[in-house]
């Protein structure tokens, strides 16, 4: 769980945002600050760390860069994908689970 989110384990019928990550990368502060701005929790995935999470998120993502954002089973993708879809209303729906 992040460090930085207290309250990460998600609650109700709402999906799971997962977030892979790496130490050095300023997109993953921004969508992590986004969502902390929100009241939003998260799991952390630190690729930096771990290959396999690495070779994991590029299966799902079909990415090499971080963050990749999930909401659930849908890949959201980077940050300035995850704030177009905030800025076209579609996000908080998503992590509330509105949306498929």
């Amino acid at each position: 769980m992040n460090p930085d989110s207290p309250d990460s384990v998600p609650t109700g019928s709402a999906p799971e945002i997962v977030m892979y990550t790496s130490a050095i990368c300023g997109y993953c502060v921004a969508a992590k600050t986004f969502l902390k701005s929100q009241g939003l929790a998260w799991r952390e995935v630190r690729v930096d760390l771990d290959p396999a999470e690495r070779e994991r998120m590029m299966a799902r993502a079909r990415r090499t860069s971080v963050p990749q954002i999930f909401v659930g089973d849908t890949h959201v993708g980077g940050y300035d994908d995850m704030m177009a879809l905030h800025r076209q209303g579609g996000f908080l729906p998503l992590v509330q689970g509105a949306a498929s």
